[in-house]
């Protein structure tokens, strides 16, 4: 089993009067992290899965007195895909209210379902997680830098979703059907999708537009549809954790680019998968794209659970001078250029440090990405 980093994040924040909400998309992990957690506490502990019937049957007419024989003298308490539960936020509620001495964890694979749901019910009653899809420091730490490092072609074009990076020789087929069957559940789930068709065109467009800024009115006419659809798609998209978007920075100069945006998959492997290509890095004209891809969001794994989440732009300007990924900590600017290739000497665009304060700016290549992972090699 592969260790995430998480779990000891989590261990620190139990039994303390807060419900564990663990966000995530489906098949990243989050069943396995829990019963982790729950072997190493070694407790009497409960699992509800939200996807079983007679679970969500439960909630319907649910009262602290109905509980009592359920909970028995359980220490741990999981309710699983809560999102699927319809009263999931009253119940969760209860739960805590009148069981104090009792640990409740719920996971949930929509943060739109699941966020209405227990949004007000458990305000100030929770701790809220994000897993991710395995880290390269995650699988660092399992076999070795050297090793993973290894891999690192292989892990640009498949990903890092655990059924896919432990089980070599398989990815296709795997990815395949995540990208077919569990990427769309949730949202077809939610009902608010009319045309599936158009959810497809729309995931192929940002897959080729990756390190690229996005225009919702350019998608828009590229397939037919109006802006508000468009973007209503893209929301929905990046709620069942598939992309992501990266703002542009805008404050200071009069040229920068206005309401721009990047989108990103949160794992290469469902992008390829996706576009149905698999060819490795040499023999592909979006290798440096893919690079991009891959650092941003192997970098968000590591900061998303920190208590001090850094503000996170892309930087342009009309002149199309401009910076992949900036973070900004305390008012001070940490800029990033990637090439898979190695790059020439680092150059900095006068007009972006004449204009913020900028603590460093490095380019991420293959030979000293450890560092921008915090991986001290």
């Amino acid at each position: 089993m592969v260790l995430r980093q998480l779990k000891d994040i989590i261990l620190n924040h139990l039994f303390k009067n807060k419900t564990v909400v663990i966000y995530g998309a489906r098949q990243v992990g989050k069943t396995t992290l829990v019963n982790d957690l729950i072997k190493q506490l070694d407790a009497p502990a409960l699992v509800m899965n939200g996807d079983d019937a007679d679970i969500r049957d439960l909630f319907l007419s649910l009262n602290a007195s109905k509980l009592k024989p359920v909970l028995g003298n359980y220490k741990i308490v999981v309710i699983d895909e809560a999102q699927r539960i319809m009263n999931a936020g009253l119940g969760i509620k209860i739960i805590h209210d009148n069981y104090k001495d009792i640990q409740l964890i719920i996971t949930g694979s929509s943060s739109l379902e699941l966020t209405e749901k227990i949004k007000e019910p458990l305000t100030g009653r929770k701790f809220e997680f994000f897993l991710h899809p395995l880290s390269f420091r995650e699988m660092a730490d399992h076999h070795g830098f050297l090793t993973e490092k290894r891999l690192l072609d292989h892990r640009l074009i498949f990903g890092y979703y655990p059924d896919v990076a432990l089980n070599i020789g398989s990815e296709k087929r795997i990815l395949k059907t995540l990208a077919s069957d569990f990427l769309y559940k949730d949202i077809l789930s939610i009902g608010k999708i009319k045309k599936p068709v158009l959810l497809d065109k729309i995931l192929k467009a940002l897959a080729l537009q990756i390190g690229n800024e996005v225009s919702y009115n350019e998608l828009a006419q590229l397939l037919d549809s109006d802006k508000e659809t468009i973007e209503k798609y893209i929301d929905l998209l990046e709620k069942v954790y598939v992309i992501f978007r990266l703002p542009g920075l805008n404050r200071n100069i009069r040229n920068e680019i206005r309401k721009g945006r990047k989108i990103y998959f949160y794992d290469n492997g469902i992008r390829n998968a996706v576009l149905g290509n698999f060819l490795p890095p040499d023999s592909r004209s979006d290798t440096g794209a893919l690079w991009e891809n891959f650092m941003i969001s192997e970098r968000l794994k590591i900061i998303s659970n920190n208590d001090e989440v850094p503000m996170t732009y892309f930087w342009r300007t009309t002149q199309q001078q401009e910076i992949d990924y900036i973070e900004e900590i305390q008012n001070k600017f940490y800029a990033y250029e990637f090439k898979w290739r190695s790059a020439k000497k680092p150059f900095l665009s006068k007009t972006f440090s004449n204009a913020y304060p900028v603590s460093e700016f490095k380019v991420i290549t293959r030979d000293n990405f450890s560092d921008f992972l915090n991986i001290g090699i």
